[in-house]
């Protein structure tokens, strides 16, 4: 903590998570400095947030959008690229807390080397529990580290928690909105347009993400990071189609009890409470009014619909590499159907197939999970081109 002040960086500051974090910190500058900031290859955007927040660096993932910024910039600080920069911002040894929104399985290594320099991890990037859960949350623990769920569900079940025995949670309940096509008919999937899909009737978030919502898939890595970040399992993780988005998930203790933590769907509120975990600040963010809610209603999810959410489930029941495999897959068929390239009944189609044709390995090691995760790509693309 330097001058009284916590040291942030911001993984994917550019991104969805990273610019509204930045809002949330807009309305408490005198508590924080920005480490670093990155990202991918949108160095107009950074090149904004570096003049404003005026941060110790930026990394820049994309070597010609590096280039370019490099050619054009004023900004003083250091200026690194590719992977290994996105790595030194996140063992930046001045980081208080690192925000790890970094989209896919491009988050696994700097959150892990994170956690292994000794830094809190707000967690906004799910894939890496999802690809690397056991690996991520042992080294959490042998560090004492912790992982802050920034998902707006994660973050309602700690809220949920807190003050209470572990021993004494029943359940776990996510709640999903069930996307834009929640009620359309099955025959008609085929016809889902990108533009149609990216329609989230709740959220405003990036585009994977917002596939990732309408296929339900996004709800099966929840039960995975879910599985994870509090030690349950899985048979304990129960998902409940919510669409008003209010009730952000609930928790079930064994005398009956349900607690909810309810709120307006504005990812600022978990962002917020990630930053200042434990304790809460008071911020102007919309409040819910409760005379306005007509009704809140819940549904079981419909499985023929949505398979993207059981293969999800018989991943983590499998074990071992198996999500890597749903999530690496999933990953390089969402971007082939936001390129037009399939439709979006061919994306549970190819995750199925990846997870029958590639090897699980039960015991891996973070090499068994980064070659997992680029044989399965390389598997997918190979099918893409047949």
């Amino acid at each position: 903590m330097a001058n009284g002040k916590r040291t942030i960086s911001i993984l994917g500051s550019t991104g969805s998570i990273g610019v509204q974090t930045l809002r949330v910190l807009d309305l408490i500058p005198s508590s924080f400095n920005i480490g670093y900031l990155t990202a991918n290859y949108n160095f107009e955007l950074l090149e904004e947030q570096a003049e404003k927040y005026n941060p110790i660096g930026v990394v820049i993932k994309d070597v010609t959008a590096f280039k370019e910024f490099k050619k054009h910039t004023n900004f003083k600080g250091m200026i690194l690229p590719g992977d290994e920069g996105i790595i030194e911002a996140a063992t930046f040894k001045q980081n208080d807390l690192v925000i790890s929104a970094l989209v896919g399985f491009s988050g696994v290594l700097p959150t892990l080397a994170s956690i292994k320099s000794g830094t809190d991890i707000a967690l906004a990037n799910k894939e890496t529990l999802v690809s690397a859960g056991q690996i991520i949350t042992k080294e959490a623990k042998e560090n004492n580290i912790n992982i802050i769920a920034v998902d707006s569900e994660h973050s309602a079940v700690l809220q949920c928690i807190a003050g209470e025995s572990a021993e004494e949670i029943e359940k776990i309940i996510l709640t999903a909105s069930g996307g834009p096509f929640r009620s359309k008919p099955i025959e008609e999937f085929n016809t889902i347009t990108v533009a149609q899909a990216l329609e989230h009737p709740n959220w405003t978030m990036g585009n994977k993400i917002t596939i990732d919502s309408a296929t339900l898939i996004n709800k099966g890595f929840e039960v995975i990071e879910a599985h994870w970040l509090f030690n349950m399992p899985v048979e304990k993780i129960e998902v409940i189609i919510h669409p008003q988005s209010i009730i952000h998930s609930m928790v079930q203790f064994i005398d009956g009890s349900i607690k909810a933590q309810l709120g307006v769907p504005d990812m600022r509120i978990p962002i917020a409470y990630a930053i200042n975990f434990p304790h809460r600040l008071s911020y102007n963010f919309p409040r819910l009014n409760l005379e306005e809610i007509e009704m809140l209603t819940f549904e079981k999810p419909d499985l023929e619909r949505f398979p993207c959410l059981k293969m999800a489930y018989d991943a983590i029941k499998t074990g071992g590499t198996a999500p890597a495999i749903l999530n690496a897959s999933n990953e390089i068929a969402v971007y082939a159907f936001l390129d037009k390239k399939i439709s979006i009944t061919e994306i549970p189609i190819l995750i199925e197939d990846a997870l029958n044709k590639i090897k699980v390995i039960a015991n891996p090691t973070i090499k068994d999970i980064i070659e997992t995760d680029q044989e399965t790509r390389n598997f997918v693309v190979g099918k893409l081109k047949t």
